[in-house]
């Protein structure tokens, strides 16, 4: 019976993924493009999140490593795109992501000499700007929110709503600071010293970002680095910004700067929908193993093996 049920799931998915693929291809926008010279637009909407698309599967909001590096990546091997219009609308995210993400912009401007030029929608900040302060020149709204330039780790104590309600948590634990940030109890002063550090460490390595990014010192970068959002109007009036535009302004200045007169024509690199990431060969892989796996643990009792995570 499990055997037979495990066998319908996997043709199930193996249907589902083909449809997917049929449409997939259908409605690819770049197969008919045979220009000679075109410029790439690679989108960062959301939320800045380490992984891959099916990581962040119901979540449309969110902009994933794996996704934007392999889009830089088809960029560089495409002969006919000539520059990347990096488009940004995020409140920022993972500091981690950002770095990720930052590596792949200035391998891609270093192995190709092509420049990568950002124009900002509605917001482009904290994380969103990180990513900005590596292009050759930033196109802002004049409404456009940026800046906010600076690093925290979010905390919360939740120990007297247990209390109230009667809950009581306790660890057992291997070492001091094995459950740092834990939302049971204060944070002990050690802790906040650690946790300080490791802030501090990430904020300069922003302020290093947007100091070489920007051509300012440190000390410039550090004045404006307080964690305050900047209209696009500001941003430009202290620097973080090179000029006010909408997308298509942008779009014509990248242009304009490889050589290309008139509005270029687009490499377009599309957010895949959520029921494409969801019937992905990886969306698929997992799918399958997880039921497999569940079909192997039926009817199994016992230990459970501890866990090395938080």
């Amino acid at each position: 019976m499990l055997k037979r049920i495990f066998m319908s799931v996997i043709l199930l998915i193996a249907i589902l993924s083909f449809v997917v693929s049929l449409l997939d291809g259908k409605n690819n926008e770049n197969v008919a493009l045979q220009t000679s010279e075109r410029i790439a637009v690679i989108r960062v909407e959301g939320e800045i999140t380490s992984g891959d698309a099916t990581t962040s599967l119901f979540d449309e909001n969110a902009a994933t490593t794996d996704s934007i590096m392999a889009q830089f990546r088809e960029a560089a091997e495409d002969n006919t795109v000539k520059a990347v219009l990096l488009r940004i609308n995020s409140p920022g995210g993972s500091v981690t992501a950002a770095e990720e993400i930052g590596r792949e912009i200035e391998r891609y401007k270093a192995t190709t000499g092509r420049p990568v030029v950002v124009s900002m929608g509605d917001t482009a900040a904290s994380a969103g700007y990180w990513l900005a302060a590596y292009s050759d020149k930033i196109y802002a709204n004049a409404s456009t929110l940026t800046g906010s330039i600076g690093v925290y780790i979010p905390y919360m104590n939740t120990e007297e709503l247990y209390k109230k309600i009667g809950i009581q948590s306790k660890k057992i634990k291997s070492g001091e600071f094995k459950d740092i940030l834990s939302n049971e109890r204060p944070m002990t002063p050690a802790e906040q010293e650690l946790l300080q550090k490791m802030v501090n460490e990430m904020y300069e390595q922003f302020v290093d970002v947007v100091s070489q990014g920007r051509n300012l010192t440190p000390e410039q970068v550090r004045s404006l680095a307080d964690g305050r959002v900047y209209t696009g109007k500001q941003a430009k009036e202290v620097g973080l910004v090179d000029e006010l535009g909408n997308f298509y302004d942008a779009l014509d200045a990248t242009g304009a700067l490889v050589g290309i007169s008139g509005t270029p024509e687009v490499k377009d690199f599309r957010k895949a929908k959520p029921w494409e990431s969801l019937f992905s060969s990886k969306a698929t892989n997992f799918l399958v193993e997880s039921v497999a796996e569940r079909i192997l643990q039926q009817g199994s009792n016992g230990w459970q093996t501890p866990r090395a995570e938080r």
